[in-house]
């Protein structure tokens, strides 16, 4: 026990906050801060060791470079490809940083995600500049020749960006499979930002008198306590939900202020006869309009928060979730209420230029769910009103990508795949030989006959002929386990699932590094070199992963 524990013992506990009040009111002083904030240290434990500004660098320096020669070297030996997010984001001080993060299935089949750069990235933002700078990280980390896909926002430079990546990856001998088909993924996660916020725009005069009438209560300290004299005076609310402002940018953040507000409808509406000087209060038909938009995008925001909510949606999420927008919008385009309709159908616009056509190699990953495959996908399409032979053709195209992918896997990676194969079976071979009486032309007839079966049916066609899993049976089921258990039958295609479960089929692990960016380089942290900045957020997320 130190001298500091003695002495804290003994006084009270007001003696103590004065003591350490005392102190850290001397740490205001700028001149001295680093001076006294040594010494309130060496006041609380005698024999504590400060290190110099340099060492404490240094140390977190040798940290980084040491987890890092730690991630090269797993990336390197990651069985499966890999998939990416980038995004680019200006701090508090107007500078530009570019991240890349990683997606990827391990030796263990757990999903990973863990970002591997956080850099400065000076103007232009340019498409063109943006590829160089995302392939000098590829080069950087070595796995320029094991990218999947590439999971980017709506942004228009982002699609010149990608174009000039695939030319360069394409360089490489397996750089890209499928000639860079289903490199480039868009985000769902502001591809339905967009759609909504098309219809939020139908309904904006009546959001913006409410949004106006959390602003005004939520001014001052005063209007709050007049408000809950107000909530009280009414009765019969709960309370537990607060009145929340939203994010212009963000339709989810819209739709829980709208739902706030509702609550504290007949509170507002006493707001209005108490203080003469709230004048946006809504009007009854403006809040049943609110009502009645809450009850219409509920849903779109159950979605959002499914894709979102997931630390790293996988791609088996992508089709039904697309699918149930699409079914929302289609019921609501001929509803009796003039404003949802017209909503649904602006709507509808919107979904069409980005969604009108699927992605396929997002729907592979529903394909490659043993809850759906393919009987799912003809279920879906079947609901939205297609006729028989639209609905037939929609899926042999499905069909037909997924298993020109398949061949072109098996044809990549069977010589690996066999000549691990070949060892077992030598080795199973061997103890035949010793403990049965086969001949070995027995044995080259049965080799022959398993070939001849193996290029009879494919293993996708083994897998879509099984029955699907029950979501009865296998309610929480999860797919990477799956095929883990199933890799020895399916062991080209369980590399295929690999890669296609991995795809982001979101930005939003990807933008978390801004949230901690904004953390480390804040308005009181602004003097941060750049090549810091990189070394403490890269090195937290590679000990610590992005829950921090």
């Amino acid at each position: 026990m130190g001298k500091c524990d003695v002495y804290l013992k003994t006084r009270s506990n007001s003696d103590v906050g004065n003591i350490i009040l005392d102190h850290a009111g001397r740490l205001r002083n700028k001149k001295n801060r680093s001076k006294r904030f040594k010494e309130l240290l060496r006041y609380l434990h005698p024999d504590v060791k400060v290190p110099s500004r340099c060492v404490a660098t240094m140390n977190v320096n040798n940290l980084y470079e040491s987890e890092k020669k730690k991630m090269k070297c797993m990336l390197s030996k990651v069985p499966s490809r890999i998939s990416l997010t980038s995004d680019v984001w200006t701090s508090c001080t107007s500078e530009g940083y570019i991240s890349l993060t990683a997606h990827y299935v391990d030796a263990n089949w757990k999903l990973n995600s863990k970002m591997l750069n956080f850099s400065h990235f000076p103007p232009p933002h340019s498409g063109r500049e943006k590829a160089k700078v995302i392939y000098g990280f590829l080069e950087e980390w070595g796995i320029e020749q094991k990218v999947f896909s590439l999971t980017l926002d709506n942004a228009s430079s982002n699609d010149k960006m990608q174009d000039y990546l695939k030319e360069r990856l394409f360089l490489h001998a397996n750089g890209l499979v499928s000639g860079g088909e289903f490199f480039h993924i868009q985000c769902c996660a502001h591809i339905l930002n967009l759609i909504v916020q098309e219809g939020l725009k139908v309904a904006g005069p009546s959001v913006n008198k409410i949004r106006e009438s959390i602003k005004y209560v939520k001014g001052s300290e005063g209007r709050m306590q007049v408000f809950k004299a107000c909530v009280a005076k009414v009765g019969g609310i709960h309370t537990k939900m607060g009145l929340r402002l939203d994010v212009i940018t963000r339709w989810n953040s819209t739709f829980l202020m709208l739902e706030s507000a509702l609550v504290y409808r007949r509170a507002f509406c006493s707001l209005a006869f108490d203080d003469r000087s709230y004048s946006s209060c809504p009007t009854n038909e403006e809040w049943e309009r609110g009502q009645k938009m809450c009850d219409f995008l509920h849903p779109f925001f159950q979605i959002t928060e499914l894709i979102s909510g997931s630390s790293y949606p996988t791609s088996n999420l992508y089709f039904m979730q697309v699918w149930k927008i699409e079914c929302l919008l289609l019921q609501n385009l001929k509803n009796e209420d003039e404003l949802i309709r017209t909503m649904a159908i602006d709507m509808k616009t919107k979904f069409d230029k980005y969604w009108s056509d699927y992605s396929n190699v997002l729907s592979f990953g529903c394909i490659l769910d043993p809850h759906c495959k393919i009987k799912l996908l003809k279920y879906c399409y079947s609901k939205l009103g297609l006729d028989p032979i639209s609905c037939q053709a929609k899926l042999k195209v499905v069909e037909h990508k997924l298993y020109t992918l398949y061949n072109e896997y098996v044809q990549m990676y069977s010589k690996e795949t066999r000549s691990n194969a070949g060892l077992s079976q030598g080795s199973s071979q061997e103890t035949m030989a010793t403990s049965s009486t086969i001949s070995i032309a027995q044995v080259d007839v049965m080799d022959e006959f398993i070939q001849f079966e193996d290029e009879d049916m494919s293993q996708v066609d083994t897998y879509l002929e099984e029955a699907n899993l029950s979501n009865k049976y296998h309610p929480n089921l999860d797919v990477l386990q799956y095929w883990k258990d199933n890799q020895a039958r399916f062991p080209d295609l369980s590399l295929l699932a690999c890669n296609i479960l991995s795809i982001q089929i979101t930005m939003v692990a990807s933008e978390s590094a801004f949230t901690i960016g904004s953390r480390v380089l804040n308005k009181y942290r602004t003097r941060l070199l750049v090549d810091n900045i990189q070394v403490f957020i890269c090195t937290k997320n590679w000990l610590l992963g992005f829950d921090m």
